[in-house]
């Protein structure tokens, strides 16, 4: 087992990943972390494609996207599907009932991480920080393979012909 990790950058502890992940998603942002974080969903070959965020940078601003779509391809093919008009796309084909209720589980998900004690602000909003609509197919995505029931996602996996179950969970 590797040891916890050491966000070099802020000199906070990231007490929820391993080293290697820090160092692996690192590299898939191209920047250092500035919360702590989980990868909660791998591909085959072992590598972080969603981490979940906490609620709090390591500065205590909030951070509302609480599920964070890592993988290169996928970022990629997302990116082109929002350049396409994805994000109008996707919005009126989703029901915005379900899409509100989508929107209040992700928040009510995030917010129960929030420490009890903390005197700041807070993350609003819901997936990817959306108080309403949708803002990004990314967010969406990364909630839907992360386990959550997310019609945008399903919407965009779909659009994409992405096998959703070729992805591991990690438990937690």
């Amino acid at each position: 087992m590797v040891g916890r990790a050491r966000v070099a950058q802020t000199g906070a502890v990231s007490a929820d990943a391993e080293l290697d992940d820090v160092q692996a998603v690192r590299t898939l942002l191209g920047r250092e972390p500035q919360a702590g974080f989980r990868v909660v969903v791998r591909d085959a070959a072992g590598s972080p494609v969603v981490i979940r965020n906490r609620p709090l940078l390591d500065d205590g601003t909030p951070m509302p996207t609480r599920y964070w779509l890592v993988d290169p391809a996928l970022v990629r093919v997302v990116g082109t599907l929002e350049a396409a008009g994805g994000v109008d796309r996707a919005e009126a084909d989703i029901d915005p009932g379900e899409l509100e209720a989508t929107h209040r589980r992700a928040a009510a998900e995030r917010d129960a991480a929030l420490p009890a004690d903390h005197p700041g602000p807070v993350p609003s909003g819901g997936v990817g920080g959306t108080r309403t609509g949708v803002k990004c197919l990314h967010a969406h995505l990364a909630h839907l393979l992360a386990g959550h029931d997310d019609p945008v996602g399903v919407w965009t996996a779909e659009r994409l012909e992405l096998d959703v179950g070729r992805y591991r969970r990690e438990s937690w």
